[in-house]
């Protein structure tokens, strides 16, 4: 479910496109009016505005913005307007050529979207940059963490409910095994079963591996895996299991401790704003006793801060 609010009554895209123009007007611009438009429209009226906005004005809508707008304000605004294939797409690309890779960025965006949905990805992606993203991440990525990451890009998983206890119970002993021996044969065991299988299939393995063997499969894993080959089957497992405490745990983070990783902050809440940002809010008051929004409150200031509130909805 999405947070962001939209009015009950919208205006129509040429009254917007007007009002974010005049804003723009002058020496400086009026960020509360972009913040008050943009952050309450979804990605199909956002679309209409900037069809509008450069029909009415021969201008670019996102180059402007670029132009008037400073900082991580600019980073969460741009990362907000484009509907959420191109925006993946976008960001992988700067997550993988970018002057720092940010492979924890690609593992999120890879291992939490559906089948049809990277399907879509891999081929505005290519569309876009003229490159297939199988070979941007054959450039940047490396071993096991690459041999994941592709498998789960190019595997067709079925998505249904059903699950073959059989097979679960096969798989969770096959995990035990490639654990344990640690040989490089093991590794692509552990690729096949974890990039092969459905999310419900592997919440089941989970299960059946913690009752055959009082252990936490996730533990194992971190137990005997390193780096981002550790990371890439963590966020598989942990996001077949529950996905919106994934996504509450990984902002967590990203405001925890001294300093706040913002590029992690704004991908998260941007990209889960208009898909299930009400249950991560839900997971984040559950597991740490705090609201969503007083966090990220806490942690931001400025119009950057009224900007992403926006989007998180009322303080709940």
């Amino acid at each position: 479910m999405a947070t962001m609010k939209i009015p009950m009554t919208v205006p129509s895209p040429r009254v917007d496109a007007d009002q974010l123009f005049k804003a723009f007007k002058g020496r400086g611009c009026d960020t509360s009016v972009i913040i008050n438009i943009l952050a309450h429209r979804n990605a199909t009226q956002r679309a209409l505005i900037e069809q509008e906005y450069e029909t009415k004005f021969s201008d670019d809508l996102r180059k402007r913005l670029q132009s008037e707008l400073h900082g991580h304000l600019k980073k969460a605004v741009l990362l907000w307007m484009p509907e959420a294939v191109e925006r993946d797409a976008s960001k992988l690309k700067r997550s993988l050529r970018g002057a720092v890779t940010d492979h924890k960025a690609v593992a999120e965006i890879i291992c939490t979207r559906s089948g049809s949905q990277l399907r879509q990805i891999k081929q505005v992606y290519y569309n876009t940059f003229g490159v297939k993203l199988e070979e941007d991440i054959e450039s940047e990525a490396s071993g096991n963490h690459k041999r994941v990451l592709l498998a789960y890009l190019n595997t067709t998983r079925y998505e249904g409910p059903e699950i073959d206890n059989a097979s679960v119970e096969n798989d969770a002993r096959t995990l035990k095994s490639a654990v344990a021996r640690k040989h490089k044969a093991d590794d692509q065991t552990l690729i096949q079963i974890f990039t092969d299988r459905s999310r419900t299939h592997l919440v089941a393995v989970r299960s059946t591996y913690r009752s055959m063997y009082g252990k936490e499969l996730g533990k194992a894993i971190r137990d005997e895996t390193r780096g981002n080959f550790e990371h890439v089957l963590l966020t598989i497992l942990q996001c077949a299991e529950n996905s919106c405490f994934y996504f509450a745990k990984a902002l967590r983070k990203s405001m925890k401790g001294l300093g706040t990783d913002d590029t992690a902050l704004i991908r998260i809440l941007v990209t889960r704003a208009e898909v299930d940002m009400q249950f991560i809010i839900t997971e984040y008051r559950k597991r740490y006793k705090k609201t969503l929004y007083n966090a990220v409150h806490s942690d931001t200031t400025g119009h950057y801060r009224t900007f992403l509130l926006s989007l998180l909805g009322p303080n709940v």
